[in-house]
């Protein structure tokens, strides 16, 4: 039998506020446990919750530029569930009446073709704390200076039939949500996590399989393995004649499985009621229009005008585009009058294969925009070639010197002087009798012998288009 995959994500982005969603405790990371969760936060009596305005901008720019429907008038509910981390034995979140409502992204997938995926909802939540299982001697540890982190937890339509899809569709929430400026990206930190909810059913049947929930995946590779491993776990008891049941598992990706964590809980599970200590949220036009004026151009926008402007390709402006740093950066290389499709080439070949190799994103870059854009403006006139320039730019990786004070104090100058190229031509050619005869007979790939002669010869300072022209000239005459 042929099974169809479903898919559907619930992302959850920790928003850029400064203070949590309902108190003024702060929200930065890397503090020692329990030193920033304040009353609000654990709802100690007599206390009272008040909304963060900041992170209501922050949910309602997500909305507008995801053409999504933004909740005029929306509440916050009381989810009640208990667990060790959440202090109040209740999250402050919002069920019925979200701030932001039905919406759509578009996503490119590997064979360029695009597919649109439908947003559901994207509400607002206070994050719960955090469980600590390490260095407790089989205990565990509660470290509630997450609790009351705003969270915007963005859950999409089941749309997505593959890992791929739902790769690219994360990718592309991870994306906008920095353009905007409302979440770091920064998984490693847990700011942007996410749950996926998978089944399977028969190829052509309408009606969706019974899904499970992986809970809490923070990079884009194990939500991959994850929903892959699920798949085919759940296709696997299927046709041994087994039943689905509907939990929550976690992926654990020491061990690349899947587990129960428990029973997935309805939504009259949580006993949700209006929170009775906050008012509704009412938005108006005036408050919309004036976000919207605050919105960047957004990634989709940024590439077709590098596409326009700059005559990249769909692809280079994809990948350029990707995260606002990257575009930022490549941004100022090109403001310092350098070709657009030579900075392109370094920035998605040798600056990005750098980086990824040492782990480090473009804002940790140790060559500045500013200095990359020197070291192109010095391929562009000549004074050294591509094959220099990779030694100039790892010098300037490794050290403080800019490509100028590199190039003149490692004589890496390139050689443009046709006599001088002539001349070393001419060597060559008397000491390769043999190579020259057959070349000459009808051997044309010797043409790229003759070529690594004379670049060993000028140590790799000879300009190749002339080593070239001056070469064909004199073995052909």
């Amino acid at each position: 039998m042929e099974w169809e995959t479903v898919i559907g994500l619930e992302i959850h982005a920790q928003l850029r506020t400064k203070s949590k969603i309902f108190s003024s405790a702060s929200t930065a990371f890397g503090a020692e446990p329990n030193t920033q969760a304040c009353a609000v936060d654990l709802g100690l009596p007599g206390v009272l919750p008040v909304v963060n305005g900041e992170a209501i901008r922050m949910a309602t720019k997500f909305g507008l530029a995801t053409n999504s429907k933004i909740g005029k008038r929306s509440v916050f509910a009381r989810k009640n569930y208990f667990y060790p981390d959440l202090p109040k034995g209740y999250q402050i979140s919002q069920m019925e009446l979200p701030i932001v409502g039905e919406g759509a992204i578009d996503i490119e997938l590997e064979d360029g073709t695009r597919k649109t995926i439908g947003i559901t909802r994207a509400h607002l939540e206070e994050d719960a704390g955090k469980s600590l299982h390490e260095d407790y001697h089989g205990m565990t540890g509660i470290d509630l200076n997450r609790a009351g982190t705003p969270l915007l937890e963005i859950v999409s339509e089941p749309d997505m039939r593959s890992a791929k899809e739902a790769i690219a569709y994360m990718k592309k929430i991870h994306s906008l949500v920095q353009y905007l400026e409302i979440c770091d990206g920064n998984m490693a930190e847990g700011s942007f996590r996410c749950d996926a909810n998978v089944s399977v059913r028969p190829k052509g049947q309408k009606e969706y399989g019974t899904r499970a929930e992986l809970k809490n995946i923070n990079s884009f590779r194990f939500v991959e393995r994850a929903i892959n491993l699920e798949v085919e776990r759940q296709i696997d008891i299927i046709e041994d004649g087994g039943v689905i049941a509907q939990e929550t598992r976690l992926y654990d990706a020491d061990k690349h499985e899947t587990r129960s964590m428990r029973s997935k809980e309805e939504a009259n599970d949580y006993r949700y009621f209006p929170d009775p200590d906050l008012l509704p949220v009412i938005i108006d036009d005036a408050y919309l229009e004036e976000v919207r004026s605050t919105l960047p151009e957004l990634p989709a926008k940024k590439a077709a005008r590098f596409v326009s402007d700059l005559k990249l390709s769909d692809y280079d402006a994809g990948i350029l585009t990707a995260s606002r740093e990257l575009a930022n950066f490549f941004e100022t290389v090109i403001n310092e009058s350098v070709d657009a499709k030579l900075a392109a080439n370094w920035m998605i070949g040798d600056v990005s294969a750098r980086l990824n190799k040492e782990d480090l994103s473009i804002n940790q870059c140790p060559v500045s925009a500013s200095r990359l854009a020197g070291m192109l403006k010095r391929i562009e006139d000549n004074t050294i070639s591509g094959k220099i320039a990779k030694d100039v730019f790892n010098a300037m990786w490794d050290g403080d010197d800019d490509a100028d004070t590199l190039i003149e104090k490692k004589g890496l100058k390139q050689i443009t002087d046709d006599s001088a190229i002539e001349a070393m031509i001419d060597e060559v050619i008397a000491n390769s009798p043999n190579q020259l005869e057959q070349y000459r007979s009808g051997k044309d790939k010797l043409f790229g012998y003759f070529v690594g002669q004379v670049m060993k010869a000028s140590q790799g300072k000879a300009n190749p288009a002339q080593v070239n022209k001056i070469l064909k000239d004199k073995l052909d005459n």
